[in-house]
C-alpha cells in the first residue's frame, strides 16, 4: 500500500490508515465523533488523539450525541479530571455544544451525516481550490464550516472540516 508519510510513522498511525482514514462514515453519530477528534486534534499530532481514543469514547459515552447533549458542568469538571483525554475546557465544551447542535439536527428532521455529506465536491479527488496538492482547505470546506456555525457547531473551522472531508471518504485520495 502507498501510505503518506504521516501514515508511515508508527504501527498506530498505520493501522488507523489502512482501516479507516478516507474510508466513507456516513452515520451521525460516526460523523460526530469524528468531528469532536478531529477539533480535539487541533494543536496536537493526530497520533496523540488516536491514542486517547479509547478514553475519549468512555468519558463521551461512546460519543452519542444525545448522552454527551445532557452533560452539565459536573461533567466538564470530570472531564477536566481525567488523564485519559485531552483536558482542554474549550474542546470539551466544544463537543458538548456540538452533541447539541446534532441533537437538535436531528429534532429538525436533519441528519448530521447527511448535512455534512452534501458539501462533498463534484471532484471528490481534487484537492482544495484544485491548485495545490497540499491543500488544507477548499470550498467545500469553507461552506461547510460556515454552514455548520450556522447550525450551532463551534470549533468547526474551514481547516478542521477539510481534515474531516478526508478522514471520513468525502474527499477521496489514490491508494
Amino acid at each position: 500500500m502507498n501510505r503518506p508519510a504521516w501514515a508511515e510513522t508508527n504501527d498506530l498511525l498505520r493501522d488507523y490508515y489502512d482501516n479507516e482514514w478516507g474510508l466513507p462514515v456516513r452515520d451521525a453519530q460516526g460523523v460526530y465523533e469524528r468531528i469532536v477528534l478531529e477539533g480535539f486534534q487541533s494543536g496536537l499530532s493526530w497520533e496523540t488523539v488516536l491514542r486517547k481514543r479509547p478514553a475519549f469514547r468512555a468519558a463521551f459515552s461512546g460519543f452519542d450525541p444525545a448522552a454527551v447533549a445532557a452533560f452539565t458542568e459536573r461533567d466538564v469538571e470530570r472531564l477536566l479530571a481525567d488523564p485519559g483525554i485531552v483536558r482542554n475546557r474549550r474542546k470539551i465544551e466544544a463537543a458538548i455544544t456540538n452533541a447539541r447542535a446534532t441533537v437538535r439536527l436531528s429534532e429538525d428532521g436533519d441528519d448530521l451525516g447527511a448535512l455534512v455529506w452534501s458539501f462533498r465536491p463534484d471532484d471528490p479527488t481534487r484537492q482544495g481550490d484544485g491548485t495545490d496538492a497540499a491543500a488544507t482547505t477548499s470550498p467545500e470546506s469553507v461552506a461547510l464550516a460556515k454552514e455548520l456555525k450556522r447550525r450551532g457547531f463551534v470549533f468547526v473551522g474551514p481547516v478542521t472540516m477539510y481534515a474531516l472531508m478526508q478522514a471520513i471518504g468525502i474527499l477521496e485520495h489514490r491508494r
